[in-house]
C-alpha cells in the first residue's frame, strides 16, 4: 500500500501536523504495513540552498528550480511543469520521532506553485465550485487557500509520474483544509485503486468561533450540544462561518472515502458542521503520546534542576514545580493556568511551601544567544520582560502583561514565561544550570498544565504523563477522551486531574447562552479553578514512595496511549476498511 501525505509539513515539522506524521511512520507496525509513503506539499520559500531544498539532511533527486534535472525523471516531470506552468522538486528526507529518536526515511514531493497556468487553474476551480460547492473565487487573495488550490492538479500528476497509480493501492491523507483541493482532484480522477481520507486534526470552521466569542468553550459547547438536539447547524447558528475560507473545504470533507478524527468532540463537531457527517464513516483515531520509562533517581534529579534555576531566578528554592509547553495563543487559555495558582496561593502559605509555574512558548521564534544574555543582564529576563523586539513580540506581549500583574500579587506561587524555543543554557541563558535539557523540563515537573479552550487532541499535555508528573488537563482536550479510554474509563486521579469549564445553569435559554457575557464566563472559570487548586493540593504531597507510584501507573497509562499502540489498535484498521471500501 502507498499512503501520501499532503501537508504544509512536507518538508519539516512545524508543528502538531509533523509530529503526528513522525509519530505514525516511526513506529513499526506502520512500517509493516506500509509499503511506500510520499509526503506531498507546497513549495514554502525558494531561498534555500539545494543541500537544504528538503530540509535537514534531504537529499534531492530532481529539482528543475535548481537544475538537477537527470533524463528519466526530466522526461517525467517537464510535461507536468509546463502544463500546470510550476516546479517540481522531488527526493527523499527523513523523518523523526522526537521522543524516541527513531528515524525513517520519506519520499518527498514539493511542488513550486508561486507561478500557475491561470487557464487550468480556473478550470479547475470551477470544477470546484461545480461539483464540491467550492467558490475558489471569494478567497483567491488569501494565498494559503490559493496555493493548496494550485497544488492539487500538479501534485496529483506528479503522484502519477512517481509510479504511485501502477495498480497499488493508494490511500491520499488530507491533512486538515490543506489537502483537500488535493483530494477532490484524486476523486474527480476516478482511480479505482485511490481512496481519500480527511485526516482531521481540528475543526477549522470551530476555532474561530470558540477563540473569537467572549463565553469561549463554555458558549460553543453548550450550544453546540443543544443544537444539534434541535437538529441546528454550524451554519444556522453562525452564518459568518462562510467568511472563513477554511470553511467550505472542510465541509467538503464528506466527499472523502473516510475521516480520520484526533479526539470526540472533533467527531461531534464535523457533524454539526454538516449533517452529511452523521451518516459518514468518522474513525476516531487519537494521536500518541510519549511512553518512556524513567526512575524516581532520574525524576529527582532533573527536578533539582529546574529547582536550581528557579533559585537563580527568583532567590528561592521551591517545593513545586509546574510546567506549560505551549505557543501562549488564545487557545490555550493561560489565565486559566494563572486563575488556578491564585486558588493555590493560600493553600501553599499554610503549608510554608512554594510554587514555580514555567511557561515555555514562543510566537517569534528562538531569540539569539546575544540577546537572551544582553535582556538577563539588563532587566531580568525571564522573570521581566520588556515589549518590543528580541522580547514581547508578535503577541507575547498580552501574556508577558498577565504574568507580570500575577507576580505583583503573589509570593507563595510564581509565573515565569519564557519566551524562548527549546530549554538549555546555551539558549535559556546563563541562570539556566549547564546540564538543563529539554527532557529535564519535561521528567521533573511535578504538574503540567493544559486548561484549553479549544484543543482538539493536545499532545503536550499529557507528554509528562509517563515522568510521574500530574497532568492537569480540560475536557475538551481530545486526549482525555483518549485518557478515559485506555483507562477504562477510571482515570486515575493521581495522574491527571480533569477540569471543566461547561458549568452553566441548566435553565440558561438558548439566546443568553449564544451571548454568554465575560462575566458569566469568569465566574464559570472561578469556581472551576477554586475546585482545581483543592484537587492539586492534595495530590502535592512529599512523599518518595507516592512520586514512585505515580511514576509506575504514569507509564503504565502512556504505553497504552503510545503511538505503537494508536498505530496498531486504531490507524491501521481504519486504513484498511479504507482500502477496502469499493
Amino acid at each position: 500500500m502507498i499512503v501520501v501525505h499532503v501537508t504544509h509539513e512536507a518538508v519539516e515539522k512545524i508543528g502538531g501536523i509533523g509530529t503526528v506524521v513522525g509519530g505514525l511512520m516511526t513506529t513499526d507496525a506502520y512500517n509493516e504495513a506500509v509499503e511506500r509513503t510520499v509526503l506531498l506539499g507546497p513549495l514554502l520559500s525558494t531561498d534555500r540552498p539545494v543541500n537544504r531544498r528538503l530540509g535537514e539532511g534531504g537529499h534531492v533527486t530532481y529539482s528543475s528550480l535548481d537544475g538537477i534535472c537527470p533524463p528519466q525523471w526530466r522526461e517525467k516531470f517537464l510535461p507536468i511543469e509546463k502544463t500546470y506552468d510550476v516546479g517540481i522538486i522531488y527526493g527523499t528526507r527523513e523523518v523523526n520521532d522526537a521522543c524516541t529518536g527513531k528515524s525513517v526515511e520519506a519520499e518527498v514531493l514539493v511542488i513550486d506553485v508561486f507561478h500557475a497556468n491561470r487557464d487550468r487553474l480556473n478550470l479547475f476551480k470551477a470544477e470546484l465550485f461545480k461539483k464540491f460547492f467550492i467558490p475558489s473565487h471569494h478567497f483567491e487573495n488569501i494565498w494559503e487557500y490559493e496555493e493548496y488550490v494550485r497544488l492539487a492538479e500538479p501534485g496529483f500528476e506528479a503522484l502519477k509520474a512517481i509510479g504511485c497509480n501502477n495498480g497499488n493501492q493508494m490511500v491520499i491523507f488530507s491533512h486538515e483544509y490543506m489537502g483537500m483541493p488535493t483530494a477532490l482532484r484524486a476523486i474527480l480522477g476516478g482511480a479505482p485503486g485511490t481512496r481519500t481520507v480527511f485526516y482531521a486534526h481540528e475543526v477549522a470552521t470551530v476555532r474561530p468561533i470558540v477563540e473569537d466569542s467572549p463565553g469561549h468553550d463554555t458558549m460553543f459547547y453548550n450550544v453546540m450540544d443543544r443544537a444539534r438536539a434541535a437538529g441546528q447547524t454550524c451554519d444556522d447558528l453562525f452564518p459568518w462561518v462562510h467568511e472563513n475560507f477554511k470553511h467550505p473545504l472542510v465541509k467538503a470533507a464528506r466527499y472523502c472515502d473516510h475521516v480520520f478524527a484526533v479526539g470526540d468532540y472533533v467527531v461531534d463537531e464535523l457533524k454539526f458542521l454538516d449533517r452529511h457527517f452523521e451518516t459518514m464513516d468518522i474513525d476516531l483515531v487519537y494521536n500518541g503520546v510519549p511512553a518512556e520509562k524513567i526512575t524516581l533517581q532520574q525524576k529527582t534529579a532533573s527536578k533539582a534542576l529546574l529547582q536550581q534555576y528557579s533559585h537563580n531566578l527568583l532567590g528561592h528554592r521551591p517545593d513545586w514545580v509546574f510546567s506549560h509547553v505551549a505557543r501562549p495563543v488564545l487557545s490555550k487559555g493561560l489565565w486559566r493556568d494563572l486563575a488556578v495558582l491564585h486558588h493555590l496561593e493560600p493553600i501553599m502559605r499554610q503549608r510554608g511551601q512554594r510554587v514555580v509555574y514555567f511557561m515555555l512558548g514562543t510566537l517569534a521564534g528562538q531569540r539569539r544567544r546575544p540577546d537572551v544574555r544582553q535582556m538577563e543582564r539588563v532587566y531580568g529576563w525571564p522573570v521581566a520582560h520588556e515589549t518590543g523586539y528580541p522580547d514581547l513580540c508578535q503577541g507575547e506581549e498580552l501574556v508577558g502583561d498577565l504574568f507580570s500583574a500575577f507576580n505583583r500579587g503573589h509570593e507563595a506561587c510564581r509565573a515565569v514565561f519564557v519566551n524562548q524555543w527549546d530549554w538549555s543554557h546555551q539558549v535559556c541563558g546563563d541562570r539556566m544550570p549547564e546540564e538543563m535539557t529539554f527532557a529535564d523540563l519535561r521528567r521533573g515537573a511535578d504538574l503540567e498544565v493544559g486548561l484549553s479552550i479549544y484543543e482538539p487532541f493536545g499532545i503536550s499535555q499529557l507528554e509528562p504523563l509517563c515522568f510521574g508528573a500530574i497532568c492537569l488537563v480540560s475536557n475538551v482536550c481530545g486526549c482525555m477522551s483518549f485518557a478515559r479510554q485506555a483507562s477504562s474509563g477510571n482515570v486515575n486521579p493521581d495522574n491527571i486531574i480533569e477540569a471543566s469549564f461547561l458549568h452553566v445553569p441548566p435553565d440558561m435559554d438558548m439566546d443568553r447562552l449564544m451571548n454568554l457575557a465575560i462575566s458569566d464566563r469568569d465566574a464559570v472559570e472561578s469556581v472551576e479553578a477554586s475546585r482545581l487548586a483543592e484537587l492539586v493540593g492534595e495530590r502535592l504531597v512529599d512523599d518518595p514512595d507516592a512520586v514512585k507510584a505515580r511514576i509506575a501507573t504514569g507509564y503504565e497509562l502512556a504505553h497504552k496511549m503510545s503511538w505503537q499502540h494508536v498505530v496498531k489498535e486504531y490507524f491501521l484498521p481504519s486504513l484498511a476498511r479504507t482500502a477496502s471500501e469499493s
